[in-house]
């Protein structure tokens, strides 16, 4: 498997998890011109805008250590387009959701960061 389908696989698992957990699926990959977000889903009037990180093992460090603070500030703008766009949701989040393939396990991180 190439970086691109191992990262659509961690997105698939993770959008079936949120599903599973009552999310709405709004947007896969919504990109805008300051970025791209993988997943925005909604539960009730909440909104996350979820970064999803792929990796085989810990072995490297945690999925999530990838999303540093140059990526977050990438992610909230990128949010911020979105919800100018589309619809102004007070209650939201960015959260992180860790897919590890060699385990089939995954950590979803709510609240990982603040804009």
């Amino acid at each position: 498997m190439n970086t691109v389908s191992i990262g659509k696989a961690g997105e698939d698992i993770a959008c079936k998890y949120l599903v599973q957990n009552g999310y709405t699926i709004l947007k896969r990959n919504y990109r805008a011109a300051n970025g791209e977000i993988d997943i925005i889903a909604k539960l009730g009037g909440h909104v996350a805008f979820v970064e999803v990180k792929t990796r085989h093992n810990t072995n490297f460090g945690l999925a999530s250590d990838a999303v540093n603070y140059p990526k977050q500030q990438k992610i909230i703008r990128t949010a911020r387009a979105f919800l100018v766009s589309y619809h102004n949701y007070e209650d939201v989040s960015f959260d992180v959701c860790e897919v590890y393939t060699g385990d089939r396990n995954i950590n979803y991180i709510e609240n990982a960061f603040y804009a």
